[in-house]
């Protein structure tokens, strides 16, 4: 028995699988008679279907053929808002949007049936920015394009703006992200009236399907199951759209009788699936000439799409980080999720904070230069302490040392060496300028407020008479290491060998609803039900008089054995209870909006290229505070994905629109970077244990996408002594900010 676990960088629990090939995608799936489905969309952005043609020399007889008006229950997406249909019927809202199913057992004939399909629209206005939708040129949605709209205010913040030295406002803008995870969307469904639903998918939240298709099909829970099969990544884009595919895939089974398998290609996938949500932040703060503050003003307006899908959240998420890990004694911060004709955004790593961070990090640059003091100094006159309440007045209850973590990060990124280095060659170089930027944030684990306690999330250990443990969870792996960090935290509680345990595939005929494997909640809450379980069971023998509390794993192996022996069934559940003293108002956003954040200090060094106006990345230090740290490799593969993704973010990632659709919806023209575009990203941690953490855990798995975007611009400002406030940052920007011989924003 290894002991202790907790901490030990154990091989992956399911890399073997993957690395040899083993390991059954979707698309690895086969079922006899099986059919293959397709999706035929519209081509316009907003417009009424007047008809639908199918065009010769195809043999339609052979086709199943789904409309709306074959749908058996309700033409909705059961999430949030019930606003999106599965399938358009008279109305489409967005490019792309679905209008037919196709199936077919020939995927070849099915692709040029689809190509063979014509549709004939009236044409309606569509809009297709912030401003069009907030000036109401045309209403898409609702009454006045809203979606969701929050407010949340601490103090008085118009005294505060009325009486202070310095008011600064400044406006930054962030734009799409393609979520691009490595297997794109795929669902295999067997559906009839008898039988009911059952499908196998790349998702991961079994719950939110197995709720979506009891809606779609009118039928009991029992009657709907859902499989998560191996996943190629998420990010949250397989968050709420496996819904969608998993209905459509569902839909054609319901009406052939037959299995049906639908699989995205990479094009199909980054054109009709969901995005990162724009958005446009403007700050107003108002500070004293000694660099306090004493109160900002956000205005923060996210671009939801055409459908609300998971908007409300994400701009709530964006909200309550908008204020950043500051002391501000006076905050407002109003917020709205608005509609366009683009595809519906929608869940992505961060989940609406790195567009409210990146907007908040990069005016503090602004205020330190126009009031004179270094961004570090600034930031360390403001930082949040131990008592002080965030914007939503959350009382910090927890040791933090905001200033010792960018102590840190400062000496290990070399900063200040190489910023007077770095003028030192600026002032040389005609071709290139380098600079060093870094940037200070939070990031919020787990459902906001009271969404765990909404959720009642549920874990259950079962134990075999061989002593082998086995996890019964909903929560999903799609690659963060779920599986190894759950065996790891279940063998450490209950002081078996981690090999003694098995996580249960998540099937929603054989596990319980532990909730999405979203916010960063899996390791931080998902794992301390884990833990709590495990002790559950372990007690459960100790009590029966069969194991004592010290005992070997031949012990515990004949402990399982005679329990179950004479009861017949060894298991134990835990359910979700909130941390004492977690207190949330809805109404007003006020209150503990999670339970615990961790902290992070990240630092770039960058090199902007004076000829062709490129930013490059060289260096990158990556230093957190994330309670403990369960399985360091997998924790630092965490940070180093997510660094890599905001690179992409900040510099490279750019989706160009037209008419509301992706036009560069392929992987030669969708620039991401490589790992030659990279650099050396130098990962450090910090521990303070939380006391409702598994082993003192938080989640940390949202944390890196939130800061380098600012980091890196406020590096390249270093650099060129120019500020950029908008991402992607592409170099016709940065061209056209350097030759204009003034600041953008």
């Amino acid at each position: 028995m290894q002991n202790p676990i907790i901490g030990q960088p154990i091989f992956r629990k399911e890399g073997l699988e993957k690395v040899t090939g083993r390991a059954r995608y979707v698309d690895d799936l086969v079922f006899p008679e099986m059919l293959h489905g397709v999706t035929v969309r519209s081509p316009i952005a907003r417009g009424q279907i007047r008809t639908i043609s199918f065009g010769d020399n195809i043999p339609w007889h052979e086709f199943t053929i789904v409309t709306a008006k074959d749908i058996p229950g309700a033409n909705c997406v059961a999430l949030i808002l019930e606003d999106q249909p599965y399938l358009a019927d008279g109305i489409v809202n967005h490019p792309e949007e679905p209008i037919l199913l196709l199936a077919h057992s020939d995927k070849y004939l099915l692709e040029e049936a689809r190509r063979a399909i014509q549709f004939d629209f009236e044409p309606l206005p569509a809009i297709f920015t912030l401003e069009d939708s907030l000036n109401q040129t045309e209403i898409i949605w609702g009454k006045d394009n809203v979606f969701k709209k929050f407010l949340i205010e601490k103090g008085d913040v118009d005294s505060a703006l009325a009486t202070a030295d310095f008011i600064i406002e400044g406006e930054y803008e962030t734009g799409a992200q393609e979520q691009l995870y490595i297997e794109p969307n795929g669902m295999i469904a067997i559906a009839n009236p008898t039988e009911g639903v059952t499908v196998w998918g790349s998702m991961q939240c079994p719950y939110y399907v197995h709720k979506a298709l009891i809606g779609l099909f009118g039928l009991g829970p029992e009657k709907i199951r859902v499989v998560q099969a191996t996943t190629g990544g998420g990010f949250g884009g397989k968050e709420e759209y496996p819904s969608m595919i998993a209905g459509h895939a569902a839909l054609l089974a319901w009406k052939s009788g037959k299995p049906v398998k639908m699989i995205y290609d990479r094009a199909e996938d980054m054109i009709a699936t969901t995005k990162r949500h724009p958005s446009r932040t403007r700050i107003n703060t108002a500070v004293t000439k000694e660099g306090r503050f004493l109160a900002a003003e956000i205005d923060f307006v996210i671009d939801g799409g055409a459908y609300a899908t998971l908007s409300s959240v994400v701009l709530s998420r964006g909200t309550i980080h908008a204020a950043g890990p500051y002391n501000w004694p006076n905050v407002r911060v109003r917020s709205k999720a608005v509609a366009t004709n683009h595809p519906p955004h929608g869940a992505f790593r961060g989940f609406g904070a790195p567009q409210s961070i990146f907007a908040m990090e990069r005016h503090l640059n602004k205020v330190a230069q126009t009031i004179g003091l270094s961004p570090e100094e600034l930031r360390r006159r403001n930082f949040l302490k131990e008592g002080q309440t965030t914007s939503t007045s959350q009382v910090v209850r927890e040791k933090i040392d905001l200033s010792g973590l960018l102590d840190r990060a400062l000496k290990l990124s070399e900063y200040h060496e190489k910023k007077m280095r770095f003028a030192q060659f600026n002032a040389r170089s005609v071709t290139e300028k380098k600079g060093i930027g870094f940037a200070t944030f939070m990031h919020g684990a787990g459902f906001t407020g009271s969404g765990e306690v909404y959720l009642s999330s549920v874990v259950g250990i079962e134990a075999a008479e061989t002593g082998k443990i086995r996890v019964l969870t909903s929560n999903t792996e799609i690659g963060q290491g779920t599986l190894t960090i759950f065996s790891q935290i279940a063998a450490e509680a209950l002081g078996v060998d981690v090999s003694q345990i098995e996580i249960a595939q998540p099937d929603t005929a054989n596990v319980p609803n532990s909730g999405p494997t979203v916010a960063s909640r899996t390791t931080m809450i998902v794992g301390k039900l884990v833990e709590s379980a495990a002790l559950g069971l372990k007690q459960t023998l100790v009590g029966s008089g069969l194991l004592g509390e010290n005992y070997s794993m031949a012990e515990f192996t004949e402990a399982c054995r005679s329990y179950l022996a004479k009861h017949g069934e060894l298991k134990s559940f835990s359910k979700y209870e909130p941390p004492p003293g977690v207190h949330w108002d809805d109404e007003k956003y006020q209150g503990e909006a999670y339970g615990t954040y961790a902290w992070a200090v990240y630092v770039a060094e960058v090199t902007v290229d004076l000829v062709t106006y490129e930013a490059r990345v060289n260096d990158f230090v990556a230093l957190q505070e994330v309670g403990k740290v369960i399985h360091p490799v997998l924790a630092a593969g965490q940070i180093e994905g997510g660094v890599a993704q905001a690179i992409g973010y900040a510099l490279y990632e750019n989706v160009v629109w037209q008419n509301g659709r992706m036009v560069n919806n392929q992987m030669t023209n969708y620039i991401m970077p490589t790992s030659a575009d990279l650099p050396p990203i130098r990962v450090y941690f910090e521990e303070l244990p939380y006391a409702y953490g598994p082993s003192g855990a938080k989640g940390i798995g949202e944390l890196p996408m939130d800061g380098p975007a600012p980091a890196i611009l406020n590096a390249i400002e270093d650099a060129i002594g120019k500020s950029v406030n908008q991402i992607p940052l592409m170099p016709e920007t940065l061209m056209k900010v350097m030759t204009a011989g003034g600041a953008n924003g």
